[in-house]
C-alpha cells in the first residue's frame, strides 16, 4: 500500500514538474518558433482584407478555417445580412465555463500612395536607423536573429491580424504539449468590424445561443504605451449630432449685405462657445450627472503609469482641458467634441459671401453612467435655452421670417459604453493570471477612450467583457504605415497561453 502511494506521489510530482517546466519554458518555446510564426503572420497579412473586397475576404476566411480546423476546432461560417461571421468552437465539457473570444478579420481601406512601401498588402520587415527612421530589411534575417524592436509593416499587421496569429500560436503550443483546455472556447472573427460590424450585429438574435458564453474577451486595440501587459475593462460609447444654423435664404455678397444680413457662422460660434467654459468643461446642464470617482476608483486610475507632462508634450499643448486632473481621469467623463464645421461653399478658393447656412458636426463620447439619448436631449434643451427654435427639418419660409434664431438638429444616439467591474470574478482571474505569468500586476485600464462597435453584442448577450489589447500603441492603426512590433507578438502569445491555461 505504501509502495502504491509512493508511486502515485511520484507520478503526481512528475506531472506537476512537467507542467511547471512547460509554463517556465514558454519564453524559450516562443523564441524558438518565432521565425515560423512571423512567416505565418506575413502570409495572413498578405491577403487583402478590406470588407468591400468580398473575394479576398473569403480568402481570409479560408485561411483561418484551415488553421483552426488543424487545431481540432469546429468551424462554422454563419450567414448574416452582409458578410458572414466566422465561428470556431472547442467544447471540453458541457458543464464547464465558456469564454467567447472576439477578434476581427477585416482591416481599414488603404491609399498606397501614402505608404512607405510598394504595396500595403505585401508586408515588409523594418528596423530603426540611428535617426529614428524605419528602414526595410530582408526577411531572411529572422532566421538567425530577431530583434524585438523590429516591426512588420502592412495593413492589418497589428489591427487585428497580429492577435489572431498570437491566439493561433498559443493554441498550437498547447496542442503540441498535449495540454488540454480547462474551459470551452468560442472564437468569433468579425469580417466587418471596421465598418461598424453590421453583419455580426444583425445576427445577435438569430445566433444568440451559438454565441452564449460566461465571459467575453475582446482581443483588439493597443496596449498601454509602455507595452506592459494591459487589461481594459470598458470603453466609451459614442453619440453624434449635427447642428445647422441659418442666415439669409441664399448666399449674399458681403459688400452689399455685410452689416445687414446675419452671418450664421457667428451665430454658430456663439452657440458652440456657450456649451463649454474657458477651461474646457462642458457647461450644458446635467452633462456630467452620475459621475462619481470615489477613493478606490481614484487609486485605480493612479496606478496607470501615464506621464501626463509627456502626453501634453506629445500633443504639443500648453495645458489640457480641465475636466479631469489626469488623462485617465478625463476618460471617465463624457466628452463633447466639434469634429467638423462647414458652410454652403465647398468649392476651391474663397468667395466674399455671407453664407446662408453653417453646419457643425458634433460627437459625444459616452461613459457607462451616461446614455446617448439623454445626452443628446440635454444638448437640445441647451440650444433651446439659447433662444433657438429647434427643428428636426429645414425651416419653412414662414419660420425664417418669424424666428431670428433657428437650428436644425440631426441626432444619432449611437452606441452606449460598457464597463466590467474590475473586482468581478473574471476581472480578478485575468489579473492574477497575468501577474503569475509576468511577475508583475498588469496595467489595469478602467475605461479606454475609443469605442468598440460590438458593444451592443455585449449588452444583448448579457456577458461580462474585458478587452485584452496586445499590440503596440504606436502601430499607426487605421493610418498609412500600420505596423506591429515583434516584441509585442512574443508577449501577446505568452498572454494568450496564460489565458488559455486558466482554471475557471
Amino acid at each position: 500500500m505504501k509502495k502504491q502511494f509512493r508511486n502515485l506521489l511520484l507520478v503526481l510530482l512528475c506531472m506537476f514538474a512537467n507542467s511547471l517546466i512547460a509554463q517556465t519554458n514558454w519564453d524559450a518555446k516562443i523564441k524558438e518558433e518565432l521565425p515560423a510564426i512571423l512567416e505565418k503572420h506575413r502570409e495572413l497579412v498578405s491577403i487583402p482584407n478590406v470588407a468591400s473586397d468580398v473575394e479576398n475576404m473569403m480568402r481570409n476566411v479560408d485561411w483561418v478555417t484551415k488553421a483552426f480546423q488543424e487545431l481540432n476546432f469546429k468551424v462554422s461560417i454563419l450567414k448574416t445580412s452582409t458578410l458572414p461571421v466566422f465561428l470556431a468552437e472547442k467544447q471540453v465539457d458541457p458543464k464547464a465555463k465558456t469564454i467567447l473570444f472576439y477578434l476581427h478579420l477585416d482591416g481599414q481601406a488603404v491609399n498606397p500612395a501614402k505608404w512607405n512601401q510598394k504595396d500595403p498588402f505585401r508586408p515588409v520587415l523594418k528596423e530603426q536607423d540611428g535617426d529614428g527612421n524605419f528602414q526595410i530589411i530582408n526577411w531572411s534575417r529572422i532566421k538567425t536573429h530577431i530583434d524585438p524592436d523590429w516591426r512588420v509593416f502592412g495593413r492589418a499587421a497589428a489591427d487585428d491580424k497580429a492577435p489572431i496569429i498570437m491566439l493561433l500560436s498559443a493554441l498550437e503550443f498547447l496542442q503540441q504539449q498535449q495540454q488540454d483546455l480547462t474551459y470551452n472556447v468560442k472564437i468569433i472573427l468579425d469580417l466587418q468590424e471596421e465598418t461598424q460590424s453590421k453583419g455580426f450585429l444583425s445576427t445577435l438574435t438569430t445566433y444568440k445561443d451559438r454565441y452564449a458564453a460566461d465571459y467575453m474577451i475582446i482581443m483588439d486595440g493597443p496596449a498601454h504605451p509602455t507595452n506592459k501587459p494591459t487589461l481594459t475593462f470598458g470603453c466609451r460609447g459614442i453619440a453624434t449630432c449635427t447642428i445647422t444654423t441659418y442666415g439669409a435664404s441664399l448666399p449674399q455678397h458681403s459688400g452689399h449685405y455685410g452689416n445687414y444680413a446675419p452671418n450664421p457662422v457667428f451665430r454658430m460660434s456663439h452657440l458652440l462657445a456657450s456649451m463649454k467654459d474657458d477651461s474646457g468643461k462642458v457647461i450644458i446642464n446635467g452633462f456630467y450627472d452620475g459621475i462619481e470617482l470615489d477613493a478606490k476608483t481614484q487609486q485605480l486610475l493612479s496606478q496607470v503609469p501615464d506621464n501626463n507632462e509627456a502626453i501634453k508634450k506629445g500633443l504639443e499643448i500648453a495645458e489640457a482641458d480641465n475636466v479631469g486632473k489626469t488623462y485617465q481621469e478625463a476618460l471617465q467623463y463624457p466628452s463633447l467634441n466639434v469634429r467638423h464645421i462647414e458652410t454652403s461653399w465647398k468649392g476651391p478658393g474663397l468667395k466674399t459671401i455671407i453664407p446662408e447656412i453653417v453646419t457643425a458636426y458634433l460627437d459625444v463620447r459616452l461613459v457607462k453612467e451616461t446614455d446617448g439619448v439623454l445626452q443628446l436631449e440635454k444638448i437640445k434643451k441647451h440650444i433651446t435655452s439659447q433662444g433657438y427654435l429647434v427643428l428636426e427639418r429645414k425651416p419653412t419660409d414662414a419660420e425664417r421670417l418669424k424666428y431670428p434664431k433657428i437650428a436644425t438638429l440631426n441626432l444619432n444616439a449611437g452606441v452606449n459604453a460598457f464597463r466590467t467591474d474590475i473586482n468581478s470574478f473574471i476581472g480578478k482571474k485575468l489579473s492574477k493570471t497575468m501577474t503569475d505569468a509576468f511577475g508583475e500586476t498588469p496595467i489595469m485600464i478602467r475605461t479606454m477612450g475609443g469605442t468598440v462597435p460590438i458593444t451592443p453584442a455585449i449588452q444583448v448577450l448579457n456577458i461580462p467583457a474585458i478587452i485584452v489589447p496586445m499590440v503596440n500603441m504606436d502601430n499607426n492603426q487605421h493610418n498609412p504605415n500600420e505596423n506591429i512590433r515583434i516584441g509585442n507578438i512574443s508577449q501577446g502569445i505568452k498572454m494568450c497561453l496564460a489565458i488559455l491555461s486558466m482554471e475557471l
